[in-house]
């Protein structure tokens, strides 16, 4: 019998399935494929965790698979010694179908694991469980969510000490441990109820927030200006029936916004995001009922967060009247320019400011930085990364981050949060907003100004979807003919250098000569052209597709904008 049969056979005779999880793998029986799909391997566990649909099965999000996830990660934390287990860990939830159950199941390993646990008595906001970890001195944290994913998924995210997420070693550790762990037999569990008498488990309401709240409002560099215009300027802010629902409206009034209208129909927690197709913020079509809701009341600023609220996209009116959507490039780009303008004026400057950006974020930002007296430093992709970057400098003395961000709507301010954090991001896009309008200005005439300013950049990210159990080889298959055969023109254009940041390495296209990069360790290649424009291509750590970015810069719109379709051509092809 093959390997995913007996597993499924396993499952079907455990003795602890209820009723209706022993159905719904009965009506599966017949459908080989499906059986696969579920059982042919267990989730894997990496940097990000686990992601997969709510199913029964191995290879499927569910609550046996959080508790095996769970002993894992407790058995790591154990290894920390006593100490580590009395620090505890941090433990939050997004709004999601089983996102609360999962959360509690958690909860139950690590406490009968001698962890102690505290656990938010709802959901919250992803950059609060960071700001938890580091505010209460835990040892780890546990978020369950699948971010902005559809429906049908659930998630599961592991962060360390710093409130980061897990760093790629601990990662390890845990899959190493999950190996030797079986899903029925080897997890020790506790009853919810027992663990919280016998204090292993602490519940986290307000007061936690508060905490939060405070230490977002001491970001606001500029309340003044937005109380000039805020007896005319308008906000419309959708949740897309998620976490941000409390604390992002709680931080725009705070910032003196009296116009902040919520679109009421998202406003309402449900897992199953009724009212839209994809509940992500990148998405524009998402943002139809915030686009109705600004027109009726006269708004050019729609702001909206995913529903574990630690991304947020905006949207502004363009001068033809028609609502348009601001990429996470240019929302990084206009967040960097107002920031350092707003901080030098307010007198809140670091001596040695410094500017985070991922590998795949448009070269735009590093153009803003340094014409502004600001480092701008690459880093991978993923907010660990950053959170790493930020740690490493601030510790050498070597300067101060002031703000870090990546193309996927992910910003993070402060230094509370070692994540994106859109409450707080939220809360400055809006006071830029606010200050851009008392000069008379949109964020769309301000994207125009920008690009006068500093060039014409453009970026696009394509997404090759290779799902289906061949998708993983497909996807390998693509990086090992790159790496093998590199491309020597692209869409007529020379490639000048090609880079492969698995080790490191810069090859010169003409020469041959080959130098090293300071980044390494991770499976992306980038070709840089002999005009000037970047194309990076990398496998999704969460979803089976190859993303493949072009970044370019032209002379005029026209100019960039035909090389973005011209890139996109030969992008086409490696589908």
């Amino acid at each position: 019998m093959s390997n995913y049969k007996q597993e499924y056979e396993k499952w079907l005779n455990s003795g602890v399935l209820t009723a209706d999880e022993l159905q719904e793998l009965r009506d599966i029986a017949g459908d080989e494929r499906e059986i696969e799909s579920r059982f042919f391997a267990p989730l894997e566990f990496g940097t990000a965790g686990l992601r997969g649909t709510m199913k029964m099965g191995l290879h499927q999000m569910n609550v046996y698979v959080i508790r095996w996830a769970t002993q894992g990660f407790a058995q790591v934390i154990a290894a920390e010694g006593e100490e580590a287990k009395r620090r505890g860990v941090a433990i939050c939830m997004d709004c999601r179908i089983h996102s609360m159950d999962f959360a509690r199941a958690a909860a139950e390993v690590c406490a009968a694991n001698g962890i102690h646990v505290r656990i938010f008595e709802s959901l919250r906001p992803t950059p609060e469980l960071s700001f938890a970890v580091r505010e209460y001195g835990c040892q780890a944290g546990i978020n369950v969510t699948a971010s902005h994913n559809p429906k049908e998924y659930n998630g599961y995210k592991v962060y360390w000490a710093d409130g980061a997420q897990l760093p790629p070693q601990h990662a390890a550790a845990i899959a190493s441990a999950l190996e030797k762990i079986d899903i029925f037999k080897d997890v020790k569990t506790m009853d919810y109820d027992e663990a919280v008498k016998a204090g292993m488990v602490e519940i986290m309401g307000r007061e936690t927030d508060d905490k939060f709240m405070a230490r977002v409002l001491e970001m606001i560099n500029d309340k003044e200006t937005v109380a000039k215009v805020a007896d005319s300027f308008k906000v419309v802010y959708t949740p897309f029936h998620g976490c941000g629902h409390i604390l992002v409206p709680e931080a725009l009034r705070a910032l003196g916004i009296k116009h902040l209208y919520p679109v009421e129909e998202q406003m309402v927690i449900d897992g199953s995001f009724p009212t839209v197709a994809s509940p992500n913020p990148e998405n524009p079509e998402g943002f139809y009922l915030a686009e109705a809701l600004a027109d009726k009341v006269g708004s050019d600023f729609l702001l909206g967060t995913d529903p574990d609220s630690d991304r947020v996209g905006i949207m502004v009116r363009n001068h033809e009247g028609k609502f348009i959507p601001v990429t996470g490039n240019q929302t990084g780009v206009l967040l960097a320019d107002y920031l350092i303008g707003a901080l030098k004026r307010s007198g809140k400057m670091p001596e040695k400011p410094y500017f985070l950006k991922s590998i795949v974020t448009t070269e735009m930002a590093r153009r803003v930085c340094e014409a502004n007296g600001v480092t701008c430093c690459d880093t991978f992709t993923g907010f660990k990364f950053m959170a790493e970057k930020k740690n490493a400098l601030e510790a050498a003395g070597e300067g101060t981050v002031i703000m870090s961000y990546e193309e996927s709507y992910g910003y993070m301010l402060g230094d509370y949060v070692r994540d994106k954090d859109a409450v707080t991001a939220s809360m400055i896009l809006t006071e830029m907003a606010a200050w851009y309008y008392a000069q008379g200005m949109s964020l769309y005439d301000a994207i125009l100004a920008l690009s006068e300013k500093y060039g014409w950049y453009g970026e696009k990210t394509h997404n090759l979807v290779m799902p289906g159990l061949d998708g993983l080889e497909k996807m390998a298959k693509l990086m090992r003919d790159l790496r093998a055969n590199p491309p020597r023109e692209i869409s007529g254009v020379k490639v000048a250098q090609w880079k492969d940041y698995s080790d490191g390495s810069v090859v010169d296209a003409e020469t041959g000569e080959k130098s090293q990069m300071e980044l390494s360790g991770s499976n992306v290649l980038r070709y840089e052209m002999a005009d000037g424009t970047t194309i990076l291509v990398r496998p999704s750590g969460t979803e089976p597709k190859i993303k493949v970015y072009v970044l370019t810069r032209g002379k005029d719109i026209a100019e960039r904008d035909a090389n973005l379709e011209k890139y996109g051509r030969w992008v086409a092809t490696l589908a």
